[in-house]
């Protein structure tokens, strides 16, 4: 990145080929392109971008302990030198399936690992997903962020253990419906306003049998200022950021040192 406190954020907010990870796979390269050509520090995918929501079929399609889209992202992140916060895919492990975000950076590391929490009943996630157990925490260029997924916006306590942790910025990777993308904005704006942090989310777009998804990529600052949004077209949705912007903010309406726990339980 340009510094650990400066950078340009890129969404990739893409069309998920359903159930298709070969052909998802083939045209990730165009976003790292696109991203390269844009001077993004850190390139995001939306929610379970190698199969969509094909979970009849997942078992047959996840990914074996993220093995083929780590080795992917990696290379990728290491040529075009962007990190990557690799949305997420469906994890296979010995215990089952999760729905697992992937952090990469520059060179090519693999840096975090997170397993969506809240699992989301009304589209059968339940049924064939086992829900995480580890937070979203990682670390980049030496600042801390966070990652989550989807359903864990309407959550703020989930959020804020994240934040009080350390994260200054929070990443978002989602297939939020078109019919509840009013939801998707006010969340994301409360949950940067309260947290006093920077929210970058990436939504997919386009359809599957059974969702038309809602795009609106939004990048948000501290203050719940909408820097940039997407559309309901495919495209990378960008922005730059400056992390001593939540410092700031902080100081100037300190929520975080008038916090009385010992009354929220």
């Amino acid at each position: 990145m340009k510094g650990a406190d400066h950078m340009k954020i890129g969404l990739a907010q893409m069309d998920i080929r359903f159930g298709d990870p070969e052909s998802n796979y083939a045209q990730a390269e165009k976003w790292f392109q696109q991203a390269e050509s844009e001077q993004c520090d850190i390139l995001v995918f939306p929610e379970l971008w190698t199969t969509g929501y094909d979970l009849k079929r997942i078992e047959g399609i996840a990914d074996e302990n993220s093995e083929k889209t780590i080795a992917f992202l990696s290379r990728l992140a290491k040529q075009y030198r962007i990190n990557v916060i690799g949305g997420s895919v469906a994890n296979k492990t010995d215990s089952g399936i999760d729905n697992r975000l992937i952090v990469i950076d520059s060179k090519g590391n693999f840096v975090k690992g997170y397993s969506k929490l809240h699992l989301f009943k009304l589209m059968d996630e339940h049924h064939y997903l086992l829900p995480g157990k580890e937070d979203g925490l990682f670390t980049l260029s030496g600042e801390q962020m966070a990652g989550l997924i989807c359903y864990d916006i309407r959550f703020p306590e989930w959020v804020r253990k994240h934040v009080l942790s350390g994260a200054k910025i929070l990443f978002v990777s989602a297939e939020w419906p078109e019919q509840r993308i009013d939801h998707w904005k006010v969340l994301l704006r409360a949950r940067a306003i309260e947290n006093q942090c920077y929210v970058a989310a990436c939504n997919r777009v386009g359809s599957d049998p059974d969702n038309t998804f809602g795009g609106s990529s939004l990048i948000i600052d501290p203050w719940g200022e909408i820097l940039a949004e997407g559309s309901l077209q495919e495209e990378l949705v960008t922005a730059a950021v400056n992390l001593d912007t939540v410092d700031e903010v902080r100081k100037q309406i300190p929520i975080f040192d008038d916090r009385l726990p010992d009354f929220y339980r």
